[in-house]
């Protein structure tokens, strides 16, 4: 298998995440890292042995052996560099946002379309099992249509006026920080697992401290929280501590969800629940922890909960985590770089390839293209399509018990039956 050779922009706290996913591939190399902090550079590359570092990622660029770039720098660097590497002619890996703009992101696609370029942003949550489980449910209609969505996404990591990151600023970060921050990953898990598009929305943004005590010397996110007095300078703030927000999707469904990352308690709290005709499903915690199944008894009213699936949770004996989900996204835009040469862009669904697909659309695609799953790929479809079938048989049972309800029958202990 030829082996790829990739660059990384950024050693923050994503980069250290991309860098550790991508190892985890076996077959890409990290090839140069590019930071203008080169001592942050050369420690990451002698743990992660990579052999080529750069202050200005333009002379990786220039490199005709990088075959990609991974740019995890702070949001308003995303469009220069992700369009200064199209126009060298490399792949991109980018963190979300694309850009902080429509017509930077749109200038982004009409250069990757006309360079025949994979041009990629992150969304490393649809990765969680359980999320491509509630997907998939939806997508063979097993609970009905769409009508509900609601949820939120909580941190506290900026919950007092000393708390400080470069997100707060909205030079590097762009107008929105909040919504578009994590407010960002719940949109796009509710379109992801539901199929449609959010068409319209309506939302209302505050800010609680507006100005906050800034730490004088730089520090990595969710750092830095023991500094004395003599380090902070008060800044005003002129980006969202939290976000309410009710929006419409393509099929008529309504929704609503919130953002904060002022809620004291939250580390990362990330709810999403879709309630459909048949019943509803939620995803409770985050990392997917719980995979919920929501229902009311149709003649007495009484509700009823259900914790439909945690097995999903364990992957090869392990808890599956963050780390996880962030390598089968990583994994999903590799796949589709190695392939560039197989598919013809012109004729393919850009919009598929700057949103990564799923695993199932992507099983599909890889056939029709005649690439080969891997190994941990196959086999994580496999799981998956399992636990379908397993949803399926459960599903039937409760259609059964519903269908028994609503006759007037009562189910018998002892003969395990309706009677």
């Amino acid at each position: 298998m030829q082996k790829f050779k990739t660059a990384l922009f950024g050693t923050g706290f994503v980069g250290r995440v991309h860098l550790e996913a991508i190892r985890r591939l076996g077959y890409v190399e990290i090839y140069a890292i590019g930071e203008p902090q080169i001592e942050k550079a050369n420690q990451l590359a002698a743990e992660f042995g990579v052999s080529r570092t750069e202050a200005d990622y333009h002379r990786i660029l220039e490199d005709p052996a990088v075959d990609a770039v991974h740019i995890c720098t702070p949001n308003a660097l995303h469009f220069p560099m992700a369009k200064d590497a199209l126009l060298a002619g490399k792949h991109v890996i980018c963190e979300k946002p694309l850009a902080t703009s429509i017509e930077q992101a749109q200038e982004l696609v009409n250069i990757a379309k006309e360079k025949k370029l994979r041009n990629c942003t992150s969304h490393n949550l649809r990765y969680y099992p359980m999320v491509q489980h509630m997907r998939r449910m939806i997508a063979d209609g097993d609970i009905g249509d769409v009508m509900v969505l609601q949820g939120t996404y909580s941190q506290d990591w900026l919950l007092y006026d000393t708390d400080w990151n470069w997100r707060l600023d909205s030079k590097f970060n762009g107008k929105s920080r909040c919504l578009a921050d994590i407010g960002s990953h719940w949109c796009d898990m509710a379109e992801h697992i539901t199929g449609q598009r959010i068409t319209s929305v309506c939302c209302d943004m505050a800010t609680f401290h507006k100005p906050r005590k800034q730490p004088k010397g730089p520090i990595e996110t969710f750092a830095g929280k023991t500094l004395s007095p003599d380090d902070y300078v008060e800044t005003a703030i002129d980006t969202e501590d939290m976000g309410a927000v009710v929006f419409r999707m393509g099929n008529g469904a309504r929704g609503a969800y919130t953002a904060s990352q002022v809620n004291a308690g939250c580390k990362n709290r990330l709810e999403i629940e879709v309630d459909q005709r048949a019943m509803a499903e939620a995803i409770d915690a985050f990392g997917s922890s719980r995979l919920l199944s929501f229902d009311r008894d149709p003649r007495t009213g009484t509700p009823t909960i259900e914790v439909a699936h945690e097995a999903l949770l364990r992957e090869w004996g392990r808890l599956r985590g963050w780390i996880d989900a962030a390598r089968d996204d990583v994994r999903m835009h590799r796949r589709l770089i190695t392939a560039a040469s197989e598919w013809a862009d012109s004729d393919g669904d850009q919009s598929f390839l700057l949103r990564g697909g799923h695993l199932a659309q992507f099983e599909s695609w890889s056939e029709e293209s005649g690439l080969a799953l891997t190994g941990l790929e196959r086999e994580f479809v496999n799981a998956s399509s399992a636990e379908g079938r397993r949803e399926q048989l459960r599903q039937q049972r409760q259609n059964r018990r519903l269908k028994a309800l609503l006759a007037g029958e009562r189910f018998d202990p002892k003969s395990a039956t309706w009677r």
